[in-house]
């Protein structure tokens, strides 16, 4: 069984929290990562400054944060088909996050 190798060509940022993300296979994705961006690991990309450092790891060939926050290559070429999926799972990470908070 095989399985398509996807990577990052390149990005532009288009809009608050939007990428037009490119792949090596000729075809894009224009992705608002809003609704993805809870958690421990994703919610820092909410400060905007935070979310536009994205950088492309040619190595991985994906997009990255400073924080470590990465995306596979393959989810970010089928966001359309995986998008719901992930808010879903977004908004457990937040709950889990906000269980996690100490208060001193």
């Amino acid at each position: 069984m095989s399985h398509p190798i996807h990577r990052v060509a390149r990005f532009a940022i288009t809009g608050s929290y939007t990428l037009k993300v490119e792949f090596e296979d000729g075809t894009e994705q224009q992705i608002d990562f809003r609704p993805v961006l809870h958690g421990a690991l994703f919610g820092p990309l909410q400060v905007p400054e935070t979310f536009n450092a994205v950088t492309l790891d040619s190595e991985a060939g994906t997009l990255v944060w400073p924080n470590g926050a990465d995306f596979d290559p393959a989810t970010l070429h089928d966001w359309p088909k995986v998008r719901d999926e992930l808010v879903v799972r977004a908004l457990e990470w937040e709950e889990v996050a906000s269980k996690n908070l100490v208060v001193v």
